[in-house]
């Protein structure tokens, strides 16, 4: 795990890894929310709200199968940048796995869907780049909170939680799963790591280095080990360059395993990505 180095008013240096950072109090109560939305022959759909760190709330949908013995596996879904937990490929996701016995909890990232106040360029370089930090880590903390749901709810397997997160969503499960034991099997696609390359010609100064390392992947990935790690990649990525998802994985310890895709950012096929991330689930969770 990656230290962190700081000097005091008294010019003393002290290091702290950085997975202390998302330490929290979870004797805190959620005070949650929970009412029916949709009840069908096949599976129950409920809205979600708690309270998460810095007292945020959380908005969430919690979709659970019918016909299957309880307590029932879940995996909690992230979407992108932008995008929202109702998001026709999320959909696509939840839909899949529910009809596969897998309960799903999807979220909304800070600052985005239900959670969306004012809404900035998105850019860890750039005049609005604390807002942006602030999103990646106070989701970390949302989809901690989200573990301390879950364990509240007799239907569903806290001792089999999994994690399957879309670009943003897979870089900031990067971070989520090195610090949250409680995720049993994480899935990562089209997200990847070494986030100071934005920085281009800055890209090795101490300074984005430092900014960087609360919310940089590498920093927490080798944490994830010995839990099985899938990572799924489009080769001709333009918004995760491949480089970066290399980096990504070979930084990860084993077990751990990578699929490519002939395909872009936008256009990795669905039934794919979500097919083997299915698989992986069946096979470890």
């Amino acid at each position: 795990m990656a230290l962190f180095l700081f000097k005091s008013v008294f010019g003393t240096s002290t290091c702290f890894q950085v997975s202390d950072y998302y330490g929290y109090d979870s004797a805190i109560p959620l005070q949650d929310s929970v009412s029916i939305s949709v009840d069908t022959t096949d599976f129950k759909l409920f809205k979600v709200s708690y309270t998460s760190v810095h007292d945020q709330r959380v908005t969430a949908l919690l979709s659970i199968p019918k016909n299957h013995t309880e307590p029932i596996p879940i995996v909690i879904l992230m979407h992108g940048l932008g995008d929202r937990k109702t998001v026709d490929y999320v959909e696509y996701g939840n839909q899949l796995l529910l009809k596969n016995g897998f309960a799903v909890l999807r979220l909304d990232i800070s600052d985005h869907g239900d959670r969306k106040k004012e809404f900035y360029d998105f850019d860890l370089t750039g005049p609005n780049k604390y807002w942006t930090r602030n999103i990646v880590s106070q989701t970390v903390f949302d989809l901690r909170r989200a573990v301390d749901f879950i364990e509240t709810r007799s239907e569903l397997d806290s001792k089999r939680i999994g994690y399957y997160g879309i670009s943003l969503g897979g870089i900031i499960g990067t971070v989520f799963c090195g610090v949250e034991e409680r995720i049993k099997v994480p899935v990562l696609a089209l997200a990847g790591g070494q986030l100071n390359l934005l920085y281009k010609q800055d890209a090795i100064s101490e300074d984005s280095k430092n900014f960087l390392s609360v919310i940089e992947p590498l920093n927490f990935v080798a944490n994830i080990s010995p839990r099985p790690f899938l990572m799924l990649n489009a080769k001709n990525d333009e918004i995760v360059p491949p480089m970066m998802s290399k980096l990504l994985f070979k930084k990860a310890e084993e077990p751990k395993d990578i699929i490519w895709y002939d395909a872009k950012h936008r256009d990795a096929p669905l039934d794919k990505i979500y097919g083997d991330g299915l698989n992986w689930f069946k096979k470890y969770l």
